[in-house]
Order: structure tokens, then sequence, then C-alpha cells
């Protein structure tokens, strides 16, 4: 008897045991935010181009605590986290069990809080930070969509951060194509790419330079005033690049032209840089002599040569009329926004235009050499 009553009691040890460790089911999300007392809290479930959808919602007390509870689990997805007027998104994959998130209020937006329980939700977060801070580029995107487990994590990044910008197509599609493409989040996010690419095609018809016409000849001096023209270039495949030093874009968009040319430059790839820095007639109209005008120019001049050293831009083609939004090269090129690039083939004709990050301009290169 005494054996069989030890058997019992192990038994009834060992389905205690079982039971402990047997998963807890459901999801429960906590936060612990100061200074958001005794607010409101949604939760709403995030698809790629379409108006988000209430989830949950509960209270925040005194203390800046809430708590969503969701028995059945939360699925794989895009969650938006909304406190007052502060947003935030978090990203499940859908074995989530306890996930807590602390921070301020007055920054959660900037998404400068910590997150446990979630570690989509903490990829997420530390990705927009960097978009937030300008340390994240369209390559980097890319190589963030190949490298993630999560598929609707990488093709969320891919929409926030390249938005409707016709010139990341290929990112998105790739992004698009690891969705399972009979979810809504697939067959919404494809409505939303073939929507962007016929605003681009629309954009790009319209463009006074087109793919395959000969590009038109540019003959400027460098800083030092020696005359460089763009058809002697001709035999080398040519990145041809307007910029200016005080163009933010441009300057962050540098280092990626740096590293194609430092890869390509033996096999007769250059670049052919356009600067539109100087001085413009409505802006010299407003100094009192042409004496103040003339220094303002050479100020400008000297900002153009500084960034060529800063960014390391060491090709020898830079040139400029100096003369900013009045540039020559740039109403022939029809150029209204900067940075703007157009690839020159062997034979002098525009292969392709607006590339933009090492990876765009790399895979056209191939192409080419």
């Amino acid at each position: 008897m005494r054996n069989i009553a030890t058997l019992l009691i192990a038994g009834v040890i060992a389905l205690a045991t079982w039971h402990c460790d047997t998963p807890v089911k459901g999801t429960e999300i906590t936060g612990d935010v100061k200074n958001a007392a005794n607010i409101q809290a949604f939760l709403d479930h995030v698809i790629i181009g379409k108006a988000s959808n209430v989830l949950a919602k509960t209270e925040v007390d005194g203390s800046g605590n809430f708590k969503f509870e969701f028995p059945e689990g939360i699925p794989a997805g895009i969650y938006q986290l909304r406190l007052g007027a502060k947003r935030v998104n978090l990203a499940m994959d859908g074995t989530e069990k306890k996930v807590a998130i602390s921070g301020d209020l007055g920054t959660i937006q900037n998404y400068d809080f910590t997150i446990t329980g979630s570690d989509d939700s903490r990829t997420l977060a530390n990705i927009m930070k960097g978009l937030f801070n300008r340390q994240v580029s369209a390559e980097d995107i890319s190589i963030f969509i190949d490298t993630v487990s999560n598929p609707e994590l990488g093709a969320f990044v891919a929409y926030r951060s390249l938005g409707a910008s016709g010139q990341f197509l290929d990112t998105q599609k790739k992004a698009l194509a690891k969705l399972d493409p009979n979810s809504e989040t697939g067959q919404e996010y494809a409505k939303f790419i073939s929507a962007v690419e016929r605003q681009y095609q629309a954009q790009m018809a319209d463009q006074l330079i087109q793919v395959g016409q000969p590009a038109p000849d540019i003959t400027l001096p460098n800083p030092n005033g020696k005359e460089y023209s763009l058809s002697s270039l001709k035999g080398n495949v040519v990145l041809l690049d307007f910029w200016a030093s005080w163009c933010g874009p441009c300057r962050r968009e540098n280092p990626n032209v740096v590293k194609v040319y430092d890869k390509y430059k033996s096999q007769g790839f250059t670049v052919f840089s356009v600067s539109l820095d100087g001085i413009d007639s409505r802006t010299r109209s407003r100094f009192p002599n042409e004496e103040a005008a003339n220094q303002y120019l050479e100020d400008q001049k000297k900002r153009w040569i500084d960034a060529i050293k800063q960014d390391n831009l060491k090709w020898e083609y830079h040139v400029s009329d100096l003369r900013k939004w009045e540039s020559g090269p740039a109403a022939k090129y029809g150029v209204r926004s900067i940075p703007r690039t157009f690839l020159i083939d062997r034979d002098g004709n525009i292969a392709a235009v607006n590339l933009r990050g090492a990876e765009q301009i790399e895979r056209e290169l191939q192409k080419l050499l």
C-alpha cells in the first residue's frame, strides 16, 4: 500500500510539474509609461495601405500602468499602440506571451522605450529609431528585408521607410515577394506597390531626359578653373550626379557613390559631379553691391570645395557654373530636385535615371560593364 501511495504522490507531483511547464495560453501586453496617467490606451491591427482596425482599448491608471489581455493569443502581424496622441508600432510573430513596455509619454513616439517579450518589436523599435536619426539608408533597408525572419516586419519597414518613392520599387517588390500572396497584408501591399509603380511610370514619362537617349553634353570648369566635358568620357560608364554641399540628402548619399566608385573605377566606371552650389540672380539682387555678392559667391564655392574633401569624393570630375538652381546643365537635364543621377553607358546614352543607394547603382552598373 505504501508503494502504491508513493506512486500516486509521485504521479500527482509529475502531473503538477507537467502542468506548470505547459506554456500559458494567451498574450498579455503591459505598459509602464511615465506621464501617461489616466488616459486611454488603444491597440490597433495595422494592414499596409488600409486604415488601422481597433483591436482593444484599456485605461491607463494613475501610475501610468496599463494591460491588454488576449486569452486566445495575438496573431503574427504589425500593431499600433496609441497612448493619447502618441503612437508607436509593434511587431508580433504570434508566439508572444508576456510583452512589457516601459518608457515616457514625452519621448515614446521616437521609439525611446524598452520592450521585453517580443524580439520583433524590439527589432522594429531599433530600426525606426535609426530612421528617425537618419542613420539607416535605403541599402540598409534592402539588407534588412533579406535577413529578417518575419516577412510582415520586413514589408512594414520597407513601406514606412521608402514610402511612395518609385526609385525604390525593386526593394519594395522584394519585400512583397516574401509575403503570402493570399494574405490580406500581401494583397493590400501588392495594391500599394502597383499604385506607386503607375505613378512613377507617369512621372518618368514626363521627364525631359529618357532612358535610351544620348546624354546631352556638359562642359564646365572645376574649382580650379579647368574645364571638363562629359562627352570626353565616352567609352566609360559614367554616373552623372547632380548635388550640392547644402543638400542634406545629397551628402548622405555621397558615401554610397564613393563605395561604388572604389569598387568599379578600375573597370571603366567614373563619376561626373555637377554641383548646384553658388548664387542665383534672385539672391544676388539682395546684396547692396557687386562686391558683397561676389564675396558670398566665393563663400559658396569654398563650401563646395570643402564638401568634396569632407565626403572624400575622390574622382576628378567636379564641375559647376555656380548658379545654383539656375544651373545650365540642371535645366538641360530637367533637374528639379537633388540628388539626381543619370547612368550613362559606354556609347554615351542614358541607361538609367535617379539611382539611389549603393545596391541600386551597382545593380544597374553591372549590366553595363
